[in-house]
């Protein structure tokens, strides 16, 4: 069995023909734990700020005697424009050339 056969499929693709902001993350993220690290970012450019902001978020499970709402709110601004970008990028600016 490979990791592969347990990733979900995009709902947006898979019933509407479009992908959607996060498609490519699962893929990207693997990538990134075999070492391929340029595959993962031409995959899903924000996959080494999602990885950072999950384990930000992983933290904050743990030490409960700091507050990292402030800084996860920062995070998710940061990862959500890398991802718009990423987005349009690939789908408007790449399908021209």
């Amino acid at each position: 069995m490979k990791i592969e056969d347990f990733m979900l499929s995009c709902p947006s693709k898979k019933f509407l023909g479009i992908e959607c902001f996060g498609c490519g993350a699962q893929r990207a993220i693997v990538m990134v734990f075999e070492g391929r690290f340029s595959d993962a970012f031409h995959m899903f450019p924000a996959v080494y700020t999602l990885l950072i902001f999950l384990f930000t978020v992983a933290i904050s499970f743990i030490d409960k005697k700091r507050n990292y709402g402030n800084v996860l709110i920062i995070m998710a601004i940061i990862n959500s424009i890398i991802m718009v970008i990423a987005y349009f990028y690939k789908h408007f600016y790449l399908n021209l050339h």
